[in-house]
């Protein structure tokens, strides 16, 4: 009999080692409490939605299942973040995170948690373009496009709106100041006029000063760059109450349900953008969740379905659930060559990886990923129109 080679003995025990059916567990680190949580918890429903359809399927890793835990992120408390990062990896032994949400504690957890520990983070909605140049030793990634596109979409569309001055307020993070500023310099390049650009903190009682100071300011409209359920609502409330604006731009942030109940049709004609594509995927993904009761159009559930498509199908590329052999197979499976893969078809893919072959995940918001692993970006377009969203394009 012949002998076998030392290389081949490591290749077998190594397929074999990889082969052995276990239980996978990947954090879904999100913002359940805080300004955001109105949209998290059907973006947490989405991610794992794909986490169940890989697992159900029978074909992942040589039979593994995989377990969704949850973490809270808070959005504002970068301490609380960490710590609950720290959990995932330490306590429950998460593999990959899939978040978290706001740039804030996303850029704490990334170095604090991440970076320390060798995990691949791949978040849904972290849109800060500091991103863009983080040293992340290859484990961050993004679905959401940078804040840097969103700024210069959001000036042409203002624009081309005919509107040429404008008040823009914003919170006073990562997100918030990296979206003001690359929209104050796309629209001052357009020949617009930044009246203030004004930021605000988060949970404080009362805003009347800076609703004072962007009413002495002035300008045909008031960009509002926060969230909904902290500062940004009570701007607008305040700014509608004095008379001083009635129209606004709404960025991803203020994007919910939850402005227009408070609001309803006195909004109308305002308008803004946020993530989103008219892909076949979306249509799919939208219909598919449906039968969970999941609002699939919302904002950044795609983008999450998506996260946590892509880090399962890595490890599937790389037959590992091991974070430092994934993060090298995640630019592969989002990208070109390969069979392009729709929500609903994750199965598909996973058999595809498993015999060797390639895979373009386009999912829900038209994956792909450029530079360091960001999306190359997407976007709705909307207004309110009789106290509702209503999408008029998309870019």
């Amino acid at each position: 009999m012949k002998k076998i080679s030392m290389f081949a003995m490591a290749a077998l025990l190594s397929f074999s080692v990889q082969s052995k059916a276990e239980e996978v567990k990947i954090g879904i680190l999100l913002s359940f409490t805080g300004p955001i949580e109105e949209l998290v918890s059907p973006m947490a429903e989405g991610a794992e939605f794909a986490v169940a359809e890989v697992s159900d399927s029978g074909l992942f890793l040589g039979g593994s299942t995989v377990t969704p835990v949850r973490g809270d992120a808070t959005c504002i408390d970068a301490g609380a973040a960490t710590a609950a990062a720290e959990r995932l990896v330490t306590v429950d032994k998460v593999s990959a995170i899939m978040g978290s949400d706001c740039s804030g504690t996303t850029g704490a957890v990334l170095q604090n948690v991440a970076l320390p520990n060798g995990i691949v983070m791949i978040s849904p909605a972290s849109t800060s373009p500091g991103f863009t140049t983080v040293e992340d030793d290859g484990l961050f990634f993004r679905t959401a496009p940078s804040d840097a596109r969103q700024g210069e979409l959001m000036a042409e569309i203002i624009t081309e709106r005919g509107f040429g001055s404008v008040a823009v307020t914003f919170i006073n993070n990562d997100y918030g100041k990296g979206l003001a500023d690359s929209f104050a310099a796309s629209f001052e390049g357009m020949g617009g006029e930044i009246t203030i650009n004004a930021p605000h903190e988060v949970g404080k009682a009362d805003y009347s000063a800076e609703v004072a100071a962007l009413a002495a300011a002035g300008g045909d409209l008031m960009v509002v760059a926060g969230y909904i359920g902290e500062g940004g609502k009570s701007i607008v409330r305040g700014s509608i109450d004095a008379g001083s604006f009635d129209t606004f731009v709404f960025p991803d942030g203020m994007y919910g349900d939850g402005l227009l109940d408070d609001f309803g049709n006195e909004l109308d004609g305002s308008f803004g953008q946020a993530p989103g594509t008219d892909s076949p995927g979306l249509a799919t993904f939208a219909e598919l969740v449906s039968s969970a009761g999941i609002n699939g159009e919302g904002p950044f559930i795609g983008e999450s379905y998506d996260a946590a498509a892509l880090i399962l199908l890595a490890m599937q590329a790389a037959g590992s659930s091991d974070s430092g052999m994934l993060k090298e197979k995640v630019m592969d499976v989002a990208n070109a060559p390969g069979e392009k893969i729709y929500p609903g078809e994750l199965a598909k893919a996973l058999e595809i990886l498993a015999n060797g072959g390639e895979i373009d995940y386009v999912g829900a918001s038209s994956v792909e990923l450029i530079g360091p692993g960001e999306s190359a970006g997407n976007y709705r377009e909307f207004e309110v129109q009789n106290g509702a969203w209503v999408t008029v394009a998309f870019r």
